[in-house]
């Protein structure tokens, strides 16, 4: 590959914080001085969907929220040729446009995996100790009824992991102390690779009935999309409770708040949602049994730095003429004639 001679990278303003200052620290940015010929901003509009204006502009574009549709890389004035994901989901970009127009799309997968999975035993760890009531006790005064808010051990209990990719795998790593049993649901996992961790592969439906907390941690795609739905909610024990790492529509939102208030299951920890931000009234709001997040419980000072060290890395290395360490679509290097 033959390094660029001028290369223009614009940053969605969304990883801004509300002093104007990078979420993510400045120290991240200096990955970008590597590259002499590089330029860079913040890019000046706000957006929800990346326009066709704004693909025209730059050679590359750096984004957390915004989506990346065909409509964005349409025009015969479209400049750029690497989406790099402030992240590791990219169910918010067209993969196979940008493919067919050669645009190379990156992401951030190994950043993500501890604090995502130390996310997920947070929710755990808070949903079995029943830490929101005994949080209410105290502000409420009412620290006699304490007897009555009784946790769940862990050690005699059954973990079950939806997805045995980078974070499924470390939650196993890092949850196997804590669990008697541990299971694991992919159709993709290699047998060897989850037993070496001390879980069981077997299928989805042959897990729920067995697990006592469930972690959904698979990528959103099509044949995830309400993955866990009413039917399946109902293959879960009534004690036992769901946790939501992934992305919202894995989860059939409404089928679980009908199961939780029916008493199908026990409880949920939620870090994301069908539709985000949720809207006013949304029925989880009012349910004693979930713990709620903002999609943001496994955003650290580490992780936002170590994502978007890796991620302005990827453009740099792009810009550079080498290519980038975590290429998600391998198959647009070859349109452009790219290693």
């Amino acid at each position: 590959m033959t390094a660029e001679p001028g290369f223009h990278l614009g940053i969605s303003r969304d990883v801004l914080d509300a002093t104007g200052e990078p979420s993510f620290g400045r120290r991240a940015l200096d990955v970008l001085k590597e590259h002499p010929a590089l330029r860079w901003e913040y890019i000046p509009e706000h957006l929800a969907e990346v326009t066709p204006e704004v693909a025209a502009r730059y050679d590359g574009i750096y984004v957390n929220t915004p989506k990346v549709t065909r409509a964005s890389v349409a025009r015969g004035d479209r400049r750029v040729r690497i989406v790099a994901r402030h992240g590791v989901g990219y169910d918010s970009v067209d993969v196979p446009a940008l493919t067919e127009r050669g645009i190379v799309l990156t992401n951030t997968p190994e950043a993500v995996r501890r604090p995502m999975a130390v996310a997920a035993l947070t929710l755990i760890f808070a949903l079995a100790g029943r830490l929101l009531a005994k949080d209410r006790l105290v502000r409420e005064y009412r620290w006699a009824e304490r007897t009555g808010h009784m946790g769940v051990g862990l050690v005699g209990r059954t973990l079950g992991v939806v997805g045995a990719g980078g974070i499924g795998r470390e939650i196993l790593q890092l949850a196997r102390p804590f669990f008697g049993r541990m299971l694991a649901a992919d159709p993709f996992a290699d047998e060897g690779t989850v037993r070496a961790l001390g879980a069981e592969l077997l299928p989805l439906d042959a897990l729920l009935p067995e697990a006592d907390f469930v972690v959904v941690c698979c990528l959103l795609d099509p044949s995830t999309f309400h993955l866990i739905d009413a039917a399946r909610l109902r293959r879960m024990r009534p004690s036992a409770h769901l946790v939501n790492i992934a992305r919202g529509p894995v989860v059939d939102e409404a089928a679980l708040a009908a199961a939780l208030d029916a008493g199908v299951i026990a409880g949920a920890g939620l870090d994301v949602f069908e539709e985000e931000p949720i809207r006013p009234g949304n029925p989880l709001t009012r349910m004693g049994n979930v713990l709620l997040a903002p999609h943001a419980l496994g955003w650290t000072d580490e992780c936002f730095h170590d994502i978007a060290a890796t991620g302005l890395r990827s453009v740099v290395d792009f810009a550079g003429g080498r290519r980038p360490a975590f290429v998600v679509n391998p198959d647009a290097l070859a349109v452009t004639g790219r290693p």
